[in-house]
Order: C-alpha cells, then sequence, then structure tokens
C-alpha cells in the first residue's frame, strides 16, 4: 500500500526498529525520502545519521545489519516501525537493544539540542544523498562530477551576483542570488565532507 508520510521540519522521520520475532524494541533512528528509497528497494536498513549529517547503512561498520520484513506507519503517517530481524546486536556497546537504561526517578539534568534552520538541513540532506546515488540529469550531480574546482568557482560567482544585487538595491534578485549562493555554498561543504553541526558549533563559539 503506497501512502504520503509526514516529515519533520528536517525533511526527516523517526522510525523504530523491533524484532519480528521477539517483539523487543531495538532502536530508534531518523529517515529521509533517500533511505527510505533505498530501505525499500533492497534487504536492510537504511538511516539517517543527524550527527554525521549522511546516509548511514545500519550495520556496515559491526556487521549486525537489520534485515527488513515489514514497514509499517502509525496513525498520523510521522513515525515508521521497522520490523526486522538482526544479524547481531542492534546497539553499538554490544547489548541487543539500545533502550537497556531504566530510569527510576525524575531526571536531574536535561540537555537541550540546538535549534536550526531546518530548511537548510533538509536540502544538505538532499545534496547528500545526490552525491551518494548520482542521478542523471541533476544539477549537483553535474557539480560533483565537475569537482571542486568547478563548485568553488559557482561559489565565487554566486557572491558576486548576491553583492552586486544588493548594490542594484532590487530586493527579490538580493533573495534570489542568496538562495543559489547558499545552495552552492551546501555543496562545497558536501564535498569537503563538512557537515552543518561544524558550522552551527562554529557559530556558537563566536557568540561567546
Amino acid at each position: 500500500m503506497s501512502m504520503d508520510l509526514t516529515l519533520d521540519g528536517k525533511g526527516l522521520i523517526p522510525a523504530i526498529a523491533q524484532d519480528s520475532e521477539s517483539g523487543e524494541v531495538l532502536m530508534l533512528g531518523y529517515m529521509n525520502p533517500g533511505t527510505i528509497k533505498r530501505t525499500m528497494e533492497g534487504t536492510q536498513v537504511w538511516f539517517y545519521s543527524r550527527s554525521r549529517e549522511d546516509l548511514w547503512h545500519k550495520g556496515e561498520v559491526s556487521g549486525n545489519y537489520l534485515n527488513v520484513v515489514e514497514i509499517w506507519t502509525d496513525c498520523d503517517t510521522d513515525t515508521l516501525l521497522l520490523k526486522v530481524k538482526p544479524d547481531g546486536p542492534t546497539c553499538h556497546t554490544g547489548v541487543v537493544s539500545c533502550f537497556f537504561n531504566k530510569i527510576t526517578a525524575v531526571p536531574t539534568g536535561y540537555k537541550k539540542v540546538t535549534q536550526d534552520s531546518g530548511i537548510l538541513d533538509d536540502l544538505y540532506a538532499t545534496i547528500q544523498e545526490r552525491k551518494s546515488s548520482m542521478p542523471e540529469g541533476s544539477y549537483t550531480t553535474e557539480l560533483f562530477r565537475d569537482g571542486i574546482d568547478r563548485i568553488a568557482q559557482k561559489v565565487i560567482e554566486e557572491a558576486g551576483e548576491t553583492g552586486l544585487a544588493s548594490l542594484r538595491e532590487n530586493r527579490d534578485n538580493v533573495v534570489n542570488e542568496t538562495s543559489d549562493l547558499l545552495y552552492h555554498l551546501l555543496v562545497l561543504l558536501s564535498e569537503y565532507g563538512i557537515g552543518l553541526n561544524e558550522i552551527w558549533n562554529n557559530l556558537a563559539d563566536r557568540q561567546k
């Protein structure tokens, strides 16, 4: 059955992995359209790593893959349930499930995740997917194939056009050229393997 899924502001959807035989909840990950497609077209689970800001083939390092049996969504279509057969322990600590810390008292502290612009994260995720799959007919694919010299040239070109648009006091052009500049900057960061979290952290350090 085909249906529309509801993504969050960063273009992601939470996905719960559950052992199809024991019913034990193994882990929570996040997926984007690219990893959903790879998972459904293959036999194993792919997630989107928010820390690495890249596609993540679960088990690619440990060999403990999650083999897909069924995929379900909840009533709001904003959460996925992946029923899987694990090849080994799911948690990177070596235990079966990531949920092994029992909370018996009210937490004494909380970690707050820094919020940033969701549209940039979404666009960067799309660029990362293009870099991985290199679809024909994609402008992003062409940039990656041309290499860093071409990408850097486009960043310089778009920066110049943004500056010229501002000097001409054309507000609409400033918006359009800034969008072009941001896109090409994200392609540049992807080519260098620099995630947006590094940029957010660098900007946060400058506020101290």
